[in-house]
């Protein structure tokens, strides 16, 4: 497999894990009812079975009996599951999901699901029971790679934060008490500059402190320290060695950025873009900026549901482009003579009546599917990227908010 094929059918597992994650956080039991199990991919299913069966027999003396037979119930589903595997689980290992969940009305309805091969390895063998299912660990899995910190910093404030993956977290930050060049009667030139200086350098001990707090205890996981501010500010706290000795090693650049606000901490991410090259959000940036150079100068560039599907059905689509934050349903219709439409919906929300534009009859609901997967399986057949943007930077919100979550790079123009 192709490393762009390979990305792509990572970033769909990851969507799909995604997207049965955010199902399962919203499943509550009543009582500590909701079984999950972590499996690592060196466990044993024999292991499992044995366990399970013994949570199964302790479970007897839970005192509520409706508890107890939920609890029972979801542990002899998860052993027919743990049936259908040989001696160990998958690679990576293995999660089970099985309880009885809240369906309204006083009325529950059992659930379980099976995720194997989870985009990281399962690091233990985990049992929980409680009133929801233990996602949490799931959730680190798929959280964005990459851990960079970043410093803002001139003679009137600094900022210091994350780059998380994609997302930029402003944590800490500082006001100096540096005086402006112009002294105050009474005091001599060199008085005051000395003064000055001391501030100064009280100043950047300040932000180096704040610094060593946050990066130091991350220093393993730490990919890397982008410094910014003007001109000589960053050179001098950089020069000064005021940072830990661990984290100086970790500077990647220093980069002349406007602003010390926390505006300024995204500020330095695009201006240490070439430094970032291989994190995700450079990468979401420069295919947005590409789709809209291609939309303001050409045709080569398509948006919402309608036009994208079709131009994908064409084969024109390069990369399909969908945000990380679309969740909506496309709904399949065929009316009484024949004509198809679609209709996007809310995934929340039930189906839509339909009338057909065609004809104006009613139409009958045909199907109903999540509509990134129903746009990733034509992408696939037509051997088109997909990429999904986050909605963490300006453009990456245009792209949920204005284009309706779905757009796509031409190879050509179509007209459509």
């Amino acid at each position: 497999m192709s490393s762009d094929a390979q990305e792509a059918s990572e970033d769909r597992r990851k969507y799909e894990f995604r997207k049965v994650i955010e199902e399962l956080k919203d499943f509550e039991g009543s009582g500590t009812q909701l079984v999950t199990i972590y499996i690592p991919e060196d466990k044993q299913i024999s292991d499992v079975v044995a366990h399970v069966t013994q949570e199964h027999s302790e479970a007897s003396n839970i005192k509520s009996k409706q508890t107890r037979t939920n609890v029972q119930d979801a542990l002899t589903s998860i052993k027919d599951r743990l049936r259908y595997y040989d001696t160990y689980p998958p690679e990576n290992g293995m999660v089970i999901f099985s309880g009885a969940v809240d369906s309204g009305g006083g009325r529950t309805e059992m659930v379980t699901k099976t995720l194997e091969s989870p985009p990281n390895p399962v690091q233990s063998f985990r049992y929980h029971c409680d009133s929801a299912f233990l996602t949490e660990p799931l959730e680190h899995m798929l959280a964005d790679s990459g851990l960079f910190g970043l410093i803002v910093l001139d003679r009137r404030e600094a900022n210091v934060g994350w780059l998380k993956g994609k997302r930029v977290e402003p944590v800490k930050s500082a006001s100096s008490l540096v005086p402006g060049k112009q002294r105050k009667g009474g005091q001599s030139a060199q008085r005051f500059a000395r003064l000055r200086l001391e501030a100064i350098d009280n100043f950047y001990q300040e932000v180096a402190g704040m610094a060593n707090d946050l990066f130091v205890p991350e220093r393993h996981e730490l990919d890397g320290i982008l410094v910014g501010g003007p001109s000589p500010t960053k050179d001098e706290f950089l020069d000064g060695d005021y940072l830990h000795h661990e984290l100086r090693d970790k500077v990647l650049g220093k980069f002349d950025v406007a602003y010390t606000d926390e505006s300024g901490l995204k500020d330095l991410v695009d201006a240490g873009s070439e430094a970032l090259s291989d994190q995700e959000i450079v990468e979401d940036k420069r295919h947005m900026e590409e789709f809209f150079e291609n939309l303001h100068t050409g045709e080569e560039a398509t948006y919402g549901f309608q036009q994208t599907r079709r131009n994908l059905i064409m084969g024109s689509v390069d990369r399909l482009l969908i945000s990380e934050d679309l969740r909506s349903d496309v709904v399949v219709y065929e009316c009484p003579n024949g004509h198809e439409e679609f209709e996007v919906v809310d995934s929340r929300h039930s189906t839509p009546d339909h009338e057909c534009s065609e004809c104006g009859e009613e139409a009958a609901v045909e199907e109903r599917e999540d509509v990134i997967e129903h746009l990733m399986a034509i992408a696939e057949q037509r051997g088109t990227d997909t990429k999904f943007i986050s909605t963490d930077f300006e453009k990456g919100e245009q792209l949920l908010d204005a284009f309706g979550g779905v757009a796509g790079i031409l190879r050509y123009s179509t007209g459509v």
